[in-house]
């Protein structure tokens, strides 16, 4: 390529690359939270808009469980400056994507001032940076609805671990607000918790002093303070309904420049910080500007097509992007109900007029099949620091769910069942209160989730991933994983020999019964998501180069006793069966097709592709399950499948602008507002589309529509990264690192 012809190429993708990555800018003010602009960085998520000349923000940081395993919000800031800029006609609000931050705007006359609103990635605080061209006064409010106690009833338990089936009153208990020395403490410990209520549930009162409890003396909160604030007195009022408190700080004089400082924390202890004793603001903004900066630089997808979808597509990628990024360096994983930005959530059902800290599906009870979506893209994006939050997760919870397998059964193994605890057991309320006499302790008493133990297996696999794409150290995780494979084979052991004399079939193989293919296909034989999943970390295990090879025949060993794939037939067409054999179906997932995706052992370039596709295109029950909404995944498969057109269908609705301002804000879905497996899984589609990875090979566009010019990074195994730029068909430059991998790559455009 010409150098002339390469500078205005450049510009071009440049000017793509700004309009996808920096361009959110509103120019008038919102109506109400849902309405908010989401920023955010290290493990803290801000929502943040304007509303009647006012700057409103609520408070998430990640850990923030309450006694009843509820993910609160920490608070409502609102800031106020008089005279005020924000009640003229010139007014913008501005994600500036790239860096970080949000950018205010306002003038009213001659007065004008900006307000930056930023999240230090490497501290937990945020900062709001208000300057002026006149004096202004600037008054600061800490609000909380959480200043008494709140009985919550009925469906309003759904934000906690009780769900339907509270035992007795519940209480989302007061904090404790006070000003000291014009700082704004609020911060709640917790006491007494439905840790303890579940451990006895589920017949583990001897246990419970072994048992890891993340909740009890678990305190969060935080504190607010500034510059040239002072306290100014506390008073009531009401938002949507929800009373609360005031705690408010003011400047006692007029001045051009003041700084609102919040800071966050969510551990076991609470400390007022000592004012002055942190990193100047002006080195910590660019440190997370530098930050930022090179998140971006390490990943990205930017589209330019007449297909204005598809413009969405990449844009949309980049903003959820963005709102993962805010729990890089979280304790805790992103939840899939929202992460670190819901709002207010009448604004998502008129019905539940709740609080701020109601979200659907809980706060620490985690579902597995909804948050691998939230993870499994991060291996393509290269973000691998961002997945240990997840994986640490699993590895805290490992010895309660070891615990729980011998208590119940008397064998090895770690059970991990859906709708889990943070605390590694069973959420209550699924688990089941009315539960037959002598029924099986180990067991969840539920239609949907009952011997749903595989979902780990996904987490095993992604462990086992980012040692194969980035070389990371994955020792520590090594007993998570054999724990795992351990159940399958002791438990399906454990079960056999209680129907009969024998353990194995007659092929030597496990009998996989009761099993559950997802949550649809109940009471399973041989389900095939449980025996694609079993036979691709074994696989996998065994090609690991810092395994012994008294490990390799171990699992070699496993490996043989792990059952075939079954297959039936539609039109007369072999397809993937989602199991042997199953008494009922009891929901709307594809299980069929998980050989496909996520464990890629159909797909483009590989053998029995064509049955594959043909479960997609005949399979009565995948065609009636289609969809592009929340976890769905048929835009994953259609990608794996090379189905081009179907794969840029589907994607385009997953990830096209959510109707709400907020472009990322999708769902509710089946779960809740933000709906981050909604986009998760958005991502993965589209990275797949892109780039599809088959042991060393790197295939490219292998769905990729010819009329979508794309400018890409992504990341492949082996520390490899492929850059390319696809325009008019053609693919115009190709950057392969390192080098030697270029010899790897199949391209499917040329």
């Amino acid at each position: 390529m010409k150098l002339v012809s390469v500078f205005f190429f450049s510009i071009w993708f440049n000017n793509i690359a700004n309009a996808q990555q920096r361009n959110i800018i509103w120019n008038t003010q919102s109506k109400n939270s849902s309405e908010s602009m989401a920023v955010g960085g290290g493990d803290i998520g801000v929502n943040v808009w304007v509303e009647k000349g006012e700057i409103y923000a609520y408070l998430s940081k990640s850990g923030a469980f309450d006694e009843n395993n509820t993910l609160l919000k920490l608070g409502r800031i609102k800031l106020k400056l008089t005279p005020n800029p924000f009640q003229g006609k010139d007014f913008k609000q501005e994600l500036l994507l790239k860096d970080g931050y949000i950018q205010i705007y306002g003038k009213k006359g001659k007065l004008t001032a900006n307000v930056k609103v930023w999240v230090d990635v490497f501290s937990p605080t945020i900062h709001f940076d208000v300057e002026s061209n006149q004096k202004i006064h600037t008054e600061a409010s800490y609000q909380s609805w959480r200043f008494q106690d709140r009985i919550t009833k009925g469906k309003e338990n759904n934000q906690n671990s009780y769900k339907w089936a509270p035992q007795g009153e519940v209480k989302t208990l007061k904090d404790s607000i006070y000003f000291q020395n014009n700082i704004v403490n609020f911060y709640h410990t917790n006491k007494k918790t439905v840790f303890d209520v579940v451990v006895k549930q589920q017949g583990l009162e001897n246990y419970i002093n072994e048992l890891y409890n993340p909740l009890f003396n678990r305190t969060a909160g935080g504190s607010m303070w500034g510059k040239n604030l002072h306290q100014a007195g506390i008073t009531e009022g009401e938002y949507l309904g929800t009373p609360y408190r005031e705690w408010k700080l003011k400047t006692i004089k007029s001045v051009k420049v003041s700084n609102l400082i919040v800071d966050l924390f969510a551990d076991f202890s609470f400390n007022v910080p000592i004012v002055g004793e942190r990193v100047a603001p002006d080195i910590a903004f660019k440190a997370t500007k530098k930050w930022w900066n090179d998140y971006w630089n390490k990943s990205f997808i930017y589209i330019n097509s007449v297909d204005t979808l598809a413009n969405q597509v990449s844009q949309n990628y980049q903003l959820f992007r963005y709102m993962l990024g805010a729990n890089s360096k979280g304790n805790w994983p992103t939840k899939f109900n929202g992460g670190l930005f819901t709002f207010d959530p009448q604004l998502t059902d008129t019905s539940l007029k709740y609080t701020p800290d109601f979200r659907n599906w809980g706060g620490g009870t985690h579902t597995a099949q909804n948050q691998r979506l939230v993870y499994w893209p991060m291996l393509k994006s290269g973000d691998f620091e961002m997945m240990k939050p997840q994986f640490e997760f699993y590895k805290r919870i490992l010895q309660n769910a070891e615990l729980r397998t011998k208590v119940a059964w008397g064998h090895n193994g770690a059970s991990f069942t859906e709708q889990i605890e943070n605390f590694g057991l069973p959420n209550p309320a699924e688990y089941g209160w009315k539960r037959p006499e002598g029924y099986d302790k180990g067991m969840e008493y539920n239609a949907w989730l009952e011997y749903e133990w595989d979902t780990i297996l996904e987490f095993c696999m992604m462990i086992l991933e980012t040692e194969r794409y980035n070389n990371q150290d994955i020792t520590a995780y090594m007993p998570l994983i054999e724990s795992s494979l351990t159940f399958f084979k002791e438990h399906y052991t454990y079960l056999a020999k209680q129907r009969g004399a024998k353990a194995l079939d007659a092929n030597g193989h496990l009998v996989l019964y009761p099993g559950s293919a997802a949550e649809t296909y109940k009471m399973a034989y041989n389900a095939t998501s449980t025996i694609a999943g079993l036979k691709t970390v074994l696989q996998r295990l065994i090609e690991l180069k810092s395994a012994s090879e008294e490990q390799k025949k171990n699992w070699q060993t496993i490996l043989n006793t792990i059952p075939p794939i079954s297959f039936r037939e539609f039109n007369e067409k072999p397809t993937i069966s989602p199991a042997k054999l199953w008494e009922r179906v009891n929901n709307t997932e594809s299980p069929q097709l998980y050989p496909v995706y996520p464990w890629g052992i159909y797909g483009v370039g590989k053998p029995g592709l064509d049955t594959a596709i043909n479960t997609y295109q005949f399979d009565t029950d995948v065609l009636k399950f289609r969809s592009h909404v929340g976890w769905k995944q048929d835009n994953i498969f259609a990608a794996r499948l090379g189905l081009t057109d179907e794969a840029a269908r589907l994607t385009k609705l997953k990830l096209q602008n959510s109707g709400r301002r907020f472009p990322a804000f999708w769902g509710p879905g089946f779960d809740w507002v933000p709906d981050h497996n909604w986009g998760g899984s958005g991502m993965i589609g589209l990275q797949e589309m892109l780039m599809q990875c088959d042991g060393k090979k790197i295939i490219l566009f292998p769905a990729w529509p010819k009329n979508w010019d794309v400018h890409f990074k992504l990341h492949a195994p082996y520390q490899t990264t492929v850059e390319g730029v696809l325009k008019n068909g053609k693919i115009e430059s190709l950057k392969v690192i390192p080098e030697e991998r270029i010899k790897d790559i199949i391209k499917m455009i040329e």
